[in-house]
């Protein structure tokens, strides 16, 4: 496969070691009373290293790659890429960080059913950019044809649950993120697919340099994976009661 093409308007960010310690995430049950998440003492990753997130559900995997994204703050802890606390930050600085820095594959897909294939995968770039050029509208091309993605102009609510997870992670590439997460980006695909799929992660991963972590039940997957950090789920006690 070629290799991608850079984006000649988007500065390049390199990747920066992550480290989280002492985190503790507390949510609501239906009574209303915080049970506790995700209990970490600590987990450093270093720059440009590849990591697999696995155990079974419920045991916080989805919660922590939220965590690192800056999506939601921990009720204890920190979360810091590099010597910034991405876990200290505003909300808008949290923004402008994940813009510059992140690209993020959700597990719900997050496309927007009216657009077509080209223009969910640019959409990030509409933040950003007045116009998009050629050389965004080329690379976003590229992708969609290395995802097997072959009609452009396909709205996303016709596509399948298989051809919108594609489109999700070509979006999330597009532009050279430094720091790539991807919770379960294999679970809607065929094992031909889901092949394609882990192999062009860790490519993208690799020729840009990124910190690449994925969540996921694919043992192919994880194998790809330089390092699997296995979560255990956190016994379901009131926080309040808590030892």
């Amino acid at each position: 496969m070629p290799a991608f093409t850079s984006l000649d308007r988007r500065p390049a960010t390199a990747a920066r070691a992550l480290q989280l310690t002492g985190i503790r995430l507390d949510h609501r049950g239906g009574d209303g009373r915080p049970f506790r998440v995700l209990d970490l003492a600590g987990l450093a990753i270093p720059a440009g290293a590849r990591v697999g997130l696995r155990g079974a559900s419920g045991s916080g995997k989805t919660s922590l790659l939220h965590l690192v994204a800056g999506l939601i703050r921990p009720d204890a802890g920190s979360v810091s890429w590099g010597d910034m606390v991405v876990s200290d930050l505003s909300i808008g600085a949290r923004d402008r960080w994940r813009q510059a820095t992140l690209g993020f594959v959700f597990q719900d897909f997050h496309l927007i059913p009216e657009l077509d294939v080209a223009a969910n995968i640019t959409l990030p770039l509409t933040f950003s950019h007045w116009r998009i050029g050629p050389a965004e509208h080329e690379r976003a091309a590229m992708l969609a044809a290395r995802m097997g993605l072959t009609d452009l102009r396909r709205k996303a609510g016709v596509l399948s649950r298989g051809e919108q997870q594609r489109v999700a992670i070509a979006r999330a590439v597009l532009l050279q993120p430094a720091l790539i997460l991807a919770d379960e980006p294999t679970a809607s695909l065929d094992a031909a697919h889901a092949a394609e799929v882990g192999a062009l992660l860790v490519e993208v991963a690799t020729e840009t340099g990124a910190t690449l972590i994925c969540a996921s039940h694919d043992t192919a997957l994880l194998a790809r994976m330089d390092r699997r950090v296995e979560l255990a789920a956190v016994p379901v006690v009131p926080v309040e009661s808590a030892a």
